[in-house]
């Protein structure tokens, strides 16, 4: 089955808007994975806007173990991912809030968490959200050491991507495992009622990565409605947070996790 990666930046947005310590991210995560979804994803940034580094550091500790001690051999419960996401050239930055901590730069994040999953995004400081993939022919040559040092520490990677095979076929020789498909072009589509053309380009892309031996992630606006005409071949994972916020406001967190997996399940 696809799995479900629920994206906490939007709880976190949330509590960070009351500065409390509420709603807890880490406690949202073990609500959504006691309702079936399969993982968590966080993106956080240099101005810790909403996800902060104290928040990867609970979730990595949290009593779910997503992944317990790396170093002991302990393994995470089966289906249950922690996926960070974030620039990997992002620098340290000083915090500008009153008792959270400093950001300590996306890799030394990274070093001290090792997630499961770490997801390579080419986005600014200062950008609202991701709006693009990385340009691979350019950007190759600084991300092969980085992947190299991501999968020393036992991470899976992957590199987000716009829907183009001639990016995609470039990747294995960097050694990343996974692209993360961004799918902004096919939820706009959808919106408009005419999305068999952009989904066409998903599928070639998809076909792309599979002939690479890549996995396929896929994930930016999906919700409910799109995700069920969103059949593209090898799709191993989904990550939905702004539009999984919103429908758990609606109905609740496991009755929403029980919707897009029975809406994945379909596909």
């Amino acid at each position: 089955m696809i799995q479900l990666s629920i994206n906490l930046n939007k709880i976190a947005l949330i509590r960070n808007a009351r500065d409390t310590r509420h709603p807890d991210p880490s406690a949202f995560a073990a609500d959504v994975i006691r309702a079936g979804a399969h993982g968590v994803t966080v993106h956080p940034r240099p101005d810790q806007r909403h996800i902060r580094a104290d928040d990867c550091v609970a979730l990595a500790e949290t009593s779910l173990g997503f992944n317990p001690d790396k170093t002991s051999g302990q393994s995470a419960p089966a289906g249950v991912e922690f996926n960070i996401e974030g620039n990997p050239f992002a620098a340290a930055q000083p915090s500008s809030r009153d008792g959270v901590s400093a950001y300590p730069g996306f890799l030394q994040l990274i070093e001290a968490v090792r997630p499961d999953q770490v997801t390579l995004v080419p986005d600014a400081d200062d950008q609202l959200t991701s709006d693009h993939g990385f340009d691979i022919a350019r950007d190759g040559e600084r991300l092969a050491p980085v992947i190299e040092k991501l999968k020393s520490l036992g991470c899976r990677v992957s590199l987000f991507m716009d829907p183009e095979p001639s990016q995609i076929e470039r990747i294995p020789a960097l050694g990343a495992d996974r692209i993360e498909l961004y799918t902004e072009s096919y939820a706009r589509a959808h919106e408009r009622g005419e999305y068999e053309a952009v989904l066409a380009q998903f599928q070639e892309a998809a076909a792309a990565a599979a002939a690479s031996g890549l996995g396929i992630n896929a994930g930016h606006d999906l919700n409910l409605v799109n995700l069920r005409d969103f059949r593209i071949p090898n799709l191993l994972e989904v990550s939905i947070g702004h539009a999984f916020t919103i429908d758990a406001l609606r109905w609740g967190i496991p009755e929403t996790v029980r919707r897009y997996l029975e809406t994945l399940s379909a596909l």
